[in-house]
């Protein structure tokens, strides 16, 4: 059994949790989130995009075939069962009813918007741009906001209004302050501050309510994924850098840096991480890609193996793709 922790902050992994269904698999798990009675959502890349299962790991129903591609990307879970879904590919972000009903498109879609001749590597972003060009995450404001990380293809966080209107943007290439390379994912704390995961960058930079930086958080590895909870915990999903990659900030990686899993208080200072060298076993990662926590402080991972992991032939295919984590 894997424990990880100590004193009040203690987890324990739920091996066998995810009960699926005969005849369904998912190679990567994009995104998860829970609504208000405890249902835990995943958003998966293959046939059955959305899946939907108790707080039990009991599977309940699945929807969103042939809506999506298969690079599904990012999911939010906000107030009022209110769930949105982001569809790197397809430059799609669309509020859902959780019965898979869609509610609105944010935006312009299924077009990508003009950054500078984008060839699939941060890098080639040579200027911001509108709404969308592989866009990766959404949060949802205190006020009802919509912030929208917009990632491989740009460099930029969109916010568009309760009923996705486009208001304003902010970020450009690069890695200074208010600078991004690969903003992937997003979160608005309670108090308005923007907290966004600049994964090549290696840091999560802070932002005010309207968008003026304020400071970043250097002791993270690629961010994948960002969540706050009620206590003020922040939690973050990091992906593996292995020998020879080039990060943005600290320049070419000596030696292969293992996917974690972090905890921070509100200022950025460690309070719990975990993650080894052998991706594959139960407990470690092979890469983190959506986290979220529920009511009872469960933790819940989302891995994209299969296009980390198992294609380069780094982990097996079988590797776990989604993790629950149970507070002790």
């Amino acid at each position: 059994m894997f424990k990880v922790g100590s004193g009040s902050l203690q987890y324990e992994l739920v091996e066998g949790w995810e009960q699926l269904p005969k005849g369904y698999r998912h190679a990567d798990v994009a995104g998860v989130c829970t609504d208000s009675s405890g249902n835990v959502y995943l958003f998966c890349r293959g046939d059955h995009p959305v899946m939907v299962y108790d707080r039990d790991g009991k599977f309940l129903e699945a929807w969103g075939e042939g809506q999506f591609s298969y690079r599904t990307h990012g999911m939010h879970m906000a107030k009022g069962d209110q769930l949105f879904l982001v569809d790197d590919t397809n430059h799609k972000v669309g509020k859902y009813t959780p019965k898979g009903q869609e509610v609105f498109q944010c935006g312009p879609a299924e077009r990508p918007s003009d950054t500078g001749g984008y060839d699939g590597t941060p890098a080639s972003v040579t200027k911001a741009g509108g709404p969308f060009n592989r866009p990766t995450n959404l949060s949802v404001a205190p006020n009802g906001d919509l912030f929208v990380s917009d990632g491989y293809g740009n460099t930029r966080i969109h916010r568009f209004t309760p009923a996705g209107q486009l208001c304003d943007s902010f970020g450009t290439p690069g890695s200074g302050p208010g600078e991004f390379r690969l903003p992937h994912s997003v979160w608005v704390h309670t108090d308005g501050r923007i907290f966004v995961c600049d994964r090549e960058n290696d840091r999560i930079q802070v932002f005010d309510h309207q968008g003026k930086y304020l400071t970043e958080w250097l002791d993270v590895q690629r961010p994948q994924d960002i969540f706050i909870d009620k206590d003020n915990r922040v939690y973050v999903g990091e992906l593996v850098w292995r020998k020879g990659m080039r990060s943005f900030r600290r320049g070419p990686i000596e030696e292969e840096e293992p996917a974690r899993l972090s905890i921070f208080d509100l200022d950025g200072n460690v309070l719990l991480r975990w993650g080894g060298a052998n991706a594959a076993q139960p407990g470690n990662f092979v890469a983190p890609h959506g986290i979220w926590v529920d009511d009872r402080g469960d933790i819940y991972l989302a891995e994209v193996t299969d296009t980390i992991g198992v294609r380069p032939g780094i982990v097996p295919e079988g590797t776990h793709t989604f993790q629950k984590f149970a507070r002790v």
